[in-house]
């Protein structure tokens, strides 16, 4: 065993000594030591409940036979940052907590890893870290919370956002505002639409790196103790069969998950995340390949904030693997990628089926023949930008406009809550990537500000930061390079026209090349001065949006 470093032989006396003062017995140094990382705290309601899912999966560890030891990680809820300086490190930490994970297993060598975690960075930190240290690890959601509002009609975090454009535009009073803040998020889990969290809680099911249900089971439901419980149980068995974390997080696996990922139009910040796990498995990933599969791969359902259903909905009717075994039929599927079930992703999914038509529609029935997320290239864009197609209205499909151009995301709010935003308007929001940003900002205030004052069918949002799980409408992130690394970005000018077609996965701007390098040569990045040594450290390190964010 891995952790006989740590416990065999007389030279690791004093390190049983430190054992003995936590309580072990002799006989419990002939078992496995399993490492259970969780990211339990009182900030993130998505995390308040997972110091009681860590009980119920020590006992499944216990009840198989080996020693849970657990750690903690840090998060941060993104909600909460949104909208201003915070937001800088939300992406950032996600680097922060696979070093600390890794830090913690190898250096008490741990035999075995559980995740427990729930949302936004959080998620992709640890499968990062899993699949660095490639040691058997099972991931653990906290599961999505229920959705909000009185009676028949249901919200979640992303109306509270809109309301307030509503409200800034005299549409609602402040009354009816604080009647949504107040009803919009019930109580525990990641927030109930198919926003970031939720979207790589289901792809883990996808990727084989968690059992089936991970996505779905809602928080507070009785039966996400019982799933943790068994992800306790199986780590062991996952330990016995001698199946590491990079058996199988594959390219295959990651195909798998994009084809996941497609089917059910998830977050955009997925492609960033999944782009991450790919460098730490050291698979070469080209973002073309989305879009290969975009054309094979229909997209079959429209959630929150892209509809009118939510998690719960999508748990009831079947979830993620009555998804894939839905799409298995189209041979899209890497059948043979292996699970942490201990068979192949195509055995675990067949047993699954769609129990509700509506939520998760047939491939008959498709909401478009083509995946619900597009990469978009072009003179704009050439190394590629995304968009959730799935969330787009259809008269924003192709469409061309005026850029309004802002080199920050407040200056952008400003402008939007003041009304200085027209129909057909393209507002571009630049310096907030990975390096200007620093950390990549969500836009979700200015998408939802948008969308408040009722010009999201109007209205199309650029940026080289990115964008909420909870944003819809035509918001196209991530674009690559980024205006800090001179990318064409930094070059638009107000007024100039851009052209954006999603069908085609296009995105152009309609300015000659010769007075592109003319304004190039001119250039000089505007970049914001920075006072926190972590986020200069960041600025310094991290690698375009196109290759994940990651350190190098």
């Amino acid at each position: 065993m891995r952790s006989d470093v740590v416990k065999t032989g007389a030279d690791r006396a004093p390190h049983r000594s430190l054992f003995y003062a936590l309580g072990l017995s002799e006989e419990d140094f002939k078992k496995p030591f399993i490492g259970i990382a969780n990211s339990y705290n009182d900030i993130i309601p998505g995390h308040i409940h997972l110091n009681k899912l860590s009980e119920d999966v020590k006992r499944g560890i216990r009840d198989g036979g080996g020693i849970p030891f657990e750690f903690n990680t840090i998060g941060v809820c993104d909600g909460i940052a949104m909208g201003h300086d915070g937001m800088k490190y939300s992406l950032a930490s996600r680097e922060l907590i696979a070093d600390s994970v890794e830090t913690m297993v190898n250096a008490h060598q741990f035999d075995g890893l559980v995740c427990i975690t729930n949302c936004d960075k959080i998620d992709p930190g640890m499968l990062m870290a899993a699949v660095r240290l490639d040691i058997p690890t099972i991931m653990v959601s906290g599961g999505p919370m229920l959705a909000g509002g009185d009676g028949d009609e249901r919200i979640d975090l992303k109306a509270v956002f809109e309301a307030i454009g509503q409200y800034n535009a005299g549409k609602i009073t402040e009354e009816v505002l604080h009647n949504i803040e107040c009803k919009a998020c019930p109580g525990a889990g990641s927030c109930a639409g198919l926003f970031t969290a939720n979207s790589m809680n289901c792809i883990f099911e996808a990727l084989g790196i968690a059992l089936p249900w991970n996505g779905t089971i809602p928080a507070v439901d009785p039966k996400r103790s019982e799933f943790a419980y068994e992800s306790g149980r199986q780590i062991m068995r996952i330990l016995d069969a001698g199946l590491s974390a990079r058996d199988i997080i594959t390219r295959d696996a990651i195909e798998n998950a994009f084809v996941m990922d497609l089917a059910m139009g998830g977050s955009t910040n997925t492609v960033l995340h999944l782009l991450a796990v790919a460098v730490e498995a050291d698979v070469d990933f080209d973002l073309k390949i989305v879009n290969e599969l975009a054309e094979k791969v229909p997209h079959l359902m429209h959630l929150s904030p892209a509809g009118e259903y939510y998690m719960e909905d999508f748990y009831a009717a079947g979830g993620v693997c009555a998804v894939l075994n839905e799409v298995k039929r189209l041979d899209v599927l890497n059948t043979e990628a292996k699970t942490v079930s201990l068979r192949t992703i195509g055995e675990v999914v067949s047993e699954f089926e769609i129990k509700n038509k509506d939520v998760i529609r047939p491939i008959e029935n498709a909401y478009s023949s083509e995946g619900g997320l597009k990469i978009l290239f072009g003179n704009l864009a050439p190394a590629g930008a995304v968009v959730k197609s799935g969330a787009v209205d259809e008269k924003m499909m192709v469409h061309k406009g005026q850029a309004r151009v802002f080199d920050s995301e407040d200056d952008a709010i400003e402008a939007i809550r003041s009304l200085k935003i027209g129909k057909g308007d393209i507002v571009v929001i630049r310096y907030e990537g990975p390096k200007g940003g620093p950390g990549m900002r969500e836009m979700l205030m200015p998408t939802s500000a948008i969308a408040g004052i009722g010009l999201d069918k109007d209205v199309a949002l650029i940026t080289d930061g990115r964008f909420s799980g909870a944003t819809r409408g035509a918001s196209i992130g991530h674009i690559s390079p980024e205006a800090a690394d001179g990318g064409a970005i930094g070059l638009v000018e107000e007024g100039d026209i851009i052209s954006i077609d999603i069908p085609n996965a296009k995105i152009e701007l309609l300015v000659p090349s010769e007075e592109l390098d003319r304004r190039r040569s001119n250039w000089k990045p505007n970049l914001r001065e920075l006072k926190s040594k972590w986020l200069s450290r960041y600025r310094r390190l991290v690698t375009s949006a196109n290759e994940g964010a990651v350190l190098k």
